[in-house]
């Protein structure tokens, strides 16, 4: 079994992502800085350390565990954010990586698996779904700067042979995710209906985005540590689905009776973007297993039990 990082481990995706790696036996220790994570996210087996990826405490933390791979998940994520403080989405999702490459590279880590995104690295693709072969055409700073992030960790392959794995996500979502903010509409939306808020849907709820269930991404997450050496994969289903779509089913799932209002698509958003998921089959030997009308009733519960509780 295997010592493993997990930045980002008290957000939204990671905190499944350290759930599957211990379940399937792995020691995890989990960093965040909990600007974002939740600390009600973390799986009380693994060992945590408050701590930012921009800061100077890596080295020391790295020499003392001994990693065998870096799962890193922790980002600045929200595409809005990103347009109005491009210089902190710079500082963290490309300094931040660079950060923890270094002391990837000086301490022997045998694997460094990668977030980044499918739903915005590819802009306005040609062809619909993109695959991994689409040319990355960036539309906002947030893709600019985990595109950026990807050349730096080819960049440290070829110059000092760590092995890495990059998973392209789609619009992920599921349990524990933040219905506060800009980014997660489905978390979103299910809170509103929940306060009997209207909901507006932007583009007029037409645009296509690729969902897939927290818990399929993290699945990924762990074949990536035995499998898709070097790889760029998508995990992505394939599939274009509305926001009019989700906010049906959502709005069955919660009872809401009122309408959603519609509005243009805000700036940094793209019309459509949904991607494959073909490689990542080939290679990982993954794909997504739970449905689209599964995982929002999933989603829905969750936010009632955390709205109920009185919990943000």
């Amino acid at each position: 079994m295997a010592n493993i990082l997990v930045t980002g481990g008290a957000g939204f995706i990671g905190s499944h992502v350290v759930d599957q790696y211990i379940e399937a036996g792995h020691t995890v220790v989990v960093i965040d800085n909990l600007c974002t994570g939740n600390a009600r996210n973390l799986n009380p087996k693994a060992r945590f350390v408050e701590l930012d990826i921009c800061g100077d405490a890596l080295p020391e933390l790295f020499s003392s565990e001994r990693f065998d791979y870096v799962s890193h998940l922790a980002a600045q994520i929200d595409v809005r954010k990103s347009l109005t403080y491009p210089k902190f989405d710079a500082d963290v999702n490309i300094l931040g990586t660079i950060n923890l490459l270094e002391a990837s590279r000086l301490h022997g880590v045998q694997k460094f698996i990668f977030a980044s995104t499918g739903g915005a690295i590819y802009g306005d693709p040609a062809e619909l779904p993109a695959s991994e072969s689409c040319p990355p055409n960036p539309k906002c700073h947030y893709a600019a700067s985990k595109l950026a992030a990807e050349y730096y960790i080819q960049l440290y392959k070829t110059l000092y042979d760590l092995p890495y794995a990059i998973l392209r996500f789609p619009n992920v979502y599921g349990p524990r995710q933040s219905p506060e903010g800009e980014a997660g509409v489905c978390s979103i939306l299910s809170r509103m209906m929940l306060e009997n808020r209207q909901p507006t849907l932007f583009g007029h709820g037409q645009p296509l985005r690729d969902y897939v269930f927290v818990g399929d991404i993290a699945n990924g997450c762990l074949l990536a540590l035995d499998k898709g050496e070097n790889c760029i994969v998508n995990l992505g289903s394939g599939k274009g689905t509305s926001v009019q779509q989700v906010y049906d089913i959502l709005k069955s799932a919660i009872g809401y009776q009122g309408d959603a209002a519609l509005a243009p698509l805000r700036a940094g958003e793209v019309e459509n973007s949904y991607i494959t998921g073909d490689l990542a089959y080939e290679i990982l030997g993954w794909q997504p297993q739970v449905s689209l009308e599964d995982g929002l009733h999933q989603t829905a519960a969750f936010i009632r039990k955390q709205w109920q509780a009185g919990e943000g």
